[in-house]
């Protein structure tokens, strides 16, 4: 099941289109993180600004260093002791469209554990865009069937998995790191 809906998803991303998708955390709305035009189309769906920038997910680790310049060594260790989602928003962000960069330069990047994004990301070969699937200013959907009709007809693929999982999942942990080497929580 999974491996079709990653196929269905993939052709999908590769020409252009947006998807709403199950994560580890809550549902999302993604594209190609290298694809200008398609990380546009979610700004768009959302309504957001376009100086906030989204997040980026990656099936492991071993990808940070082919997106930031220069990766914190820290980082690789909350990476491995995090028992929740952690995004870490990282200075130095490469390889991606500019879209996705902050004013800074930086980017939010989660190393996802759900089994469709790894599987997904792993055929892509590139990031996948992770935004929440709601309009900007209104509450992320906690599950499925609170995301908004808008929404749910505004993507172009919607992934066929995890639709009537009931489990209350939160965002992730997010945490910047400046360029100096420093750290902060900004959403714990």
């Amino acid at each position: 099941m999974i491996k079709d809906e990653v196929a269905k998803a993939l052709k999908v991303i590769q020409e252009g289109g947006i998807i709403l998708y199950p994560t580890d955390t809550i549902w999302g709305i993604g594209c190609d993180a290298t694809n200008t035009e398609a990380v546009k189309k979610i700004y768009k769906l959302k309504q957001r600004d376009e100086t906030k920038s989204m997040i980026i997910l990656l099936d492991t680790e071993n990808k940070l260093e082919s997106y930031i310049s220069e990766v914190n060594p820290l980082a690789y260790e909350l990476i491995e002791y995090a028992e929740n989602p952690l995004t870490l928003v990282m200075p130095g962000a490469k390889n991606i469209s500019s879209a996705l960069i902050a004013g800074d330069g930086s980017v939010g990047i989660r190393i996802t554990k759900h089994p469709f994004c790894q599987q997904l990301i792993q055929r892509m070969r590139k990031p996948l865009v992770s935004t929440s699937a709601n309009v900007s200013g209104k509450p992320s959907p906690q599950y499925f069937s609170q995301i908004e009709p808008e929404i749910f007809y505004g993507v172009d693929y919607v992934v066929d998995i995890d639709q009537q999982d009931m489990e209350i999942k939160t965002p992730s942990i997010i945490m910047r790191f400046e360029p100096n080497g420093k750290f902060e929580f900004i959403r714990r």
